[in-house]
């Protein structure tokens, strides 16, 4: 017969100092973890929900990104007579092409220190073709002007960033903000917008696009645009899902977070199973007796093993959801960091979910398990003879 569980429960609340030091060490290492999952679920979040399934960008071949391509405006036309283009109700073919720079600015709040931010040179048909781009403040910025209009993820972040405010694009060339957008929560929301003359005439890149998005007629027609894209050699050009593009560029930044999260919860949750050994060990010592009483009244070894398990199991899978409730708060945090991909800044947003969440307090849990095991050992192979004597 097994050791009724109550006995474990109540031993938990006599030992309240321990038992609440164990369970705040599991209860930071869960924390810590599930923080960092969430971050990671932030970063892919916020950059594939800048693309969808049914539209293309198109870049020079052989380009990593958007900064490093540049295709020519004659191939334009091209581009969008291709098959699988949806066209407006007027018949014309919905796409645009954009420019893309990157640019130094000084954060507001960063006493001196500077940040790359991406502007975007667009086209009046950029905004036809991202409906789900939101004005928020303001007003859209007029073709032909130096004018621009700010993601919610800059807005006020760096200097010159808020309506009414301008910053410096170029050299004794200025830019004024007379907008803010939001576009769901997307990487576009961490960069600025404006004419895409404005960026070509600052940066020399007139007579080229970095890149071409087209809005395909649905997903299923991407493989037939994409084969007339790329087949013409003389082009040079690749195509890609949007959605899959964004995703990719995710993918670097995504991982660092994952893999330095981990790796700090991996040193914080040794620290956290030798704290528990310690406690279990220290339960053991302390409760001799009662462990003698158990045996002699007719409790295996091997009940005794599994109850000082589950004591343990149980102490750790307290401070897991703790910890995992804990780091929903992170969600309510904005986070900015550098985009591996693009050097950019982007604004991220902690993203939590129910896998996210469970699995990290199950880590917690596995922690009590490694952590007791040895402790419940011990305390199943004290003689009954000598537990009572001591």
């Amino acid at each position: 017969m097994l050791v009724p569980l109550a006995y474990n429960v109540r031993s938990l609340f006599v030992r309240k100092a321990t038992t609440f030091a164990t369970a705040g060490g599991i209860a930071l290492v869960v924390f810590v973890l599930s923080s960092s999952l969430m971050l990671a679920q932030g970063i892919r979040r916020t950059m594939v929900s800048a693309g969808a399934a049914d539209k293309s960008l198109v870049l020079r071949k052989g380009s990593e990104n958007e900064l490093s391509s540049s295709i020519e405006t004659k191939y334009k036309g091209l581009i969008l007579a291709a098959p699988g283009v949806k066209r407006d109700g007027a018949g014309a073919p919905l796409g645009a092409g954009e420019v893309v720079v990157v640019i130094a600015m000084n954060k507001i709040d960063g006493e001196g220190q500077f940040s790359n931010v991406q502007v975007r040179g667009i086209e009046p048909a950029s905004l036809a073709l991202r409906p789900d781009v939101r004005l928020v403040e303001g007003r859209p910025p007029q073709p032909g002007t130096d004018e621009a209009m700010v993601g919610l993820g800059m807005l006020g972040r760096f200097e010159g960033l808020s309506v009414g405010s301008d910053f410096e694009i170029k050299k004794n060339r200025r830019v004024k903000i007379v907008g803010a957008f939001e576009s769901g929560g997307s990487s576009f929301e961490s960069e600025v917008w404006t004419d895409i003359d404005t960026v070509r005439s600052s940066f020399g890149r007139e007579g080229l696009y970095s890149s071409v998005t087209v809005q395909l007629e649905s997903a299923s027609k991407f493989d037939g645009f994409r084969a007339t894209v790329e087949n013409d050699k003389q082009l040079g050009l690749e195509s890609f899902r949007e959605n899959a593009y964004y995703e990719k560029q995710s993918e670097g930044t995504s991982i660092f977070i994952s893999a330095l999260g981990i790796t700090v919860a991996v040193f914080f949750s040794i620290g956290a199973m030798i704290g528990a050994m310690i406690t279990m060990y220290g339960a053991v010592s302390q409760r001799v007796k009662e462990i003698g009483t158990l045996q002699a009244l007719g409790f295996s070894r091997l009940s005794v093993l599994v109850s000082f398990m589950f004591e343990s199991t149980l102490l750790a899978l307290i401070g897991g959801v703790l910890g995992a409730s804990a780091s929903l708060l992170m969600s309510f945090v904005s986070f900015s960091m550098m985009n591996f991909a693009t050097w950019q800044e982007i604004t991220f947003s902690f993203t939590p979910s129910v896998g996210i969440l469970v699995g990290s307090a199950v880590a917690g849990g596995v922690m009590g398990i490694l952590g007791g095991f040895f402790p419940a050992v011990r305390a199943a192979r004290t003689s009954p003879i000598e537990a009572m004597r001591g």
